[in-house]
Parts: structure tokens; C-alpha cells; sequence
């Protein structure tokens, strides 16, 4: 394991998700330590390594991402990187077109599973947010 990009993943994914939502994570999901040890790997080859990657902006890496979790029906990541989105600047109203243009290439059912689950993540940032 490289040190540093284990120390380079952990900031980027408080970057990209922000001190309480990791502290909170961190505090359930993440407690257990064969949990513990999935968060490592993913912190240093996925943000310490990818994330980092020169070419592309955090911002389209996160429309990348709620694009892939939407198409392939991964909701419970999407919830996480919807977050991720919204910090880098998303709107729902731009989120909300994305998935409905990913109709025509994924199918309904995909889009509508996704929506679904954006319209909680939504609710939950506003709440969180009320700025927003």
C-alpha cells in the first residue's frame, strides 16, 4: 500500500464528500474492519490514484460517475456520488437531465430507479442545506 496515496485518496474523498458525511460513514459502514480495510484500498486506488488523475475536473469525474452508478443500477453508490456531484457543483435540475437523456441509451427503468433514488439524496442535501 502506498502511503501516499492512501493520504492523497483520504483527502480527496473528504474533498468530494465533506468532513461529516465521512466522519458519519466512517462511524457505521466503515467501523467494522473488513470494512475498514475496503475503504483503505478504495481511498488509495480510487481517489488516490484516479481521482487525482490530471485531464479531467472533479466536476465532469462526478457526472461520470452518477452516469455509470445510474446505468448499470448501482443505487446504493449513487447515493454516495449524487453527494459527490452536487458538492462539485451539479444542479438536480442538471442531474435530472442527464438521467433523463441516458432514456435513450440505458432504458426507463434504469433512469426511473435512478431518479428515484435522487429525488431522496435531493431532499436530504436541501434539508442538510437549506441554502441550496
Amino acid at each position: 500500500m502506498s502511503e501516499t496515496d492512501l493520504t492523497t485518496g483520504r483527502a480527496m474523498r473528504r474533498k468530494l464528500l465533506g468532513d461529516a458525511y465521512v466522519d458519519a460513514i466512517a462511524a457505521t459502514t466503515y467501523k467494522d474492519p473488513m470494512m475498514q480495510t475496503f475503504v483503505d484500498l478504495a481511498s488509495e486506488t480510487i481517489f488516490g490514484v484516479l481521482w487525482t488523475r490530471p485531464g479531467l475536473d472533479l466536476k465532469t469525474r462526478t457526472l461520470i460517475t452518477v452516469i455509470a452508478d445510474a446505468s448499470t443500477g448501482r443505487e446504493a453508490e449513487l447515493v454516495t456520488h449524487l453527494r459527490m456531484a452536487w458538492r462539485q457543483g451539479w444542479t438536480e435540475e442538471e442531474l435530472t437531465e442527464a438521467f433523463l437523456h441516458l432514456i435513450g441509451y440505458v432504458g426507463a427503468p434504469l433512469v426511473r430507479d435512478a431518479m428515484l433514488v435522487a429525488t431522496k439524496v435531493f431532499a436530504e442535501l436541501r434539508a442538510e442545506d437549506p441554502k441550496a
